[in-house]
């Protein structure tokens, strides 16, 4: 039986707006989501419970309920629409399928249909945040799974993403190569050494991204 394609996403996201659970975390607490309902209720606001290993730091708005395993269980209501993490997920019809916080961020998982669907998501997310880090991205295609790595080529200057694309072209990258740095040094009306500079950052970078824990 195949599956349907799609993109499973782990994020990390530091500083969010809007995000109780995050305050929290931000000493020594860390939780993760136990229930979740993201519909308001007839109050307009949205019930969350979530376990935290520690009470320390936890606000009194929110209502211990029981001991869970390590940690106890909470619930909160907080106000909904306001663009919290979750919130700007779903807004993309990406379901969210985990949710953890730690030292102050949110460690999110959830499903996209494609990858240009998960750009808007991060995008989203970046809006309202200090930063989002792309941690893991495993996509299903019918029978198979692989990783994915989603690499934000805005991270290149115009000149490395020149230097990249112009080596791949003329097949400096090919083996046997088509093409020597001279070569492509000279395409590029640059010297070798400048273009090996360019080259190694351009690389550094892109590996930085594809090799990230």
């Amino acid at each position: 039986m195949t599956s349907a394609a799609g993109i499973r996403a782990e994020l990390k996201v530091t500083g969010p707006d809007g995000c109780p659970v995050a305050t929290v975390s931000e000493g020594d607490t860390s939780g993760y989501a136990l229930s979740r309902s993201m519909a308001p209720n007839e109050r307009g606001s949205v019930v969350e419970e979530f376990v935290f290993d520690d009470d320390d730091g936890v606000p009194e708005e929110m209502e211990r309920l029981f001991e869970y395993g390590d940690g106890s269980v909470y619930r909160f209501d907080r106000e909904g629409g306001i663009g919290c993490p979750c919130e700007r997920v779903e807004a993309f019809d990406c379901p969210v399928v985990d949710v953890q916080t730690r030292d102050g961020a949110l460690f999110l998982t959830f499903h996209a249909p494609d990858v240009e669907t998960l750009r808007d998501v991060v995008a989203s997310l970046r809006e309202s945040s200090g930063s989002v880090d792309v941690r893991r991205l495993l996509q299903s295609s019918t029978d198979e799974s692989r990783d994915l790595v989603l690499v934000e080529r805005g991270q290149l200057t115009d000149r490395q993403r020149e230097v990249l694309e112009t080596a791949h072209e003329m097949g400096y990258f090919d083996h046997p190569r088509r093409a020597n740095k001279g070569e492509v040094a000279a395409e590029l009306g640059i010297t070798t050494s400048t273009f090996s500079e360019h080259l190694a950052m351009a690389q550094k970078k892109l590996m930085g991204a594809i090799l990230q824990e």
